[in-house]
């Protein structure tokens, strides 16, 4: 019952200060306000940007691990071809006709 009143009695003042209170008869300039817009959309930017690259980071780096993967098993394959000589031997002559 007491919290009851307390936020009662909160809600109230808040009520009653934010009804006497005049509208402010501020000018900001255009150069103000190009200058905090900018500064606002540089700051959402850069908060974007880091989370776009939080974010993207881990399949970045399984996407790398993958390729990193296929071409170990190209190298074992070429090293397995470049052990025997006949397959390359073959391998350069198929497309040509023997005179």
């Amino acid at each position: 019952m007491r919290t009851l009143a307390k936020l009662l009695l909160a809600s109230l003042t808040a009520a009653l200060a934010l009804s006497c209170m005049n509208p402010a008869a501020a000018y900001v300039g255009p150069g103000a306000g190009l200058s905090l817009l900018s500064a606002l959309w540089g700051l959402l930017a850069a908060v974007f940007a880091a989370l776009a690259f939080v974010i993207v980071w881990p399949f970045r780096r399984m996407l790398k691990r993958r390729r990193g993967q296929e071409t170990s098993a190209r190298t074992k394959t070429q090293t397995a071809d470049a052990s025997n000589p006949s397959a390359d031997s073959q391998s350069r002559t198929a497309g040509r006709t023997s005179i």
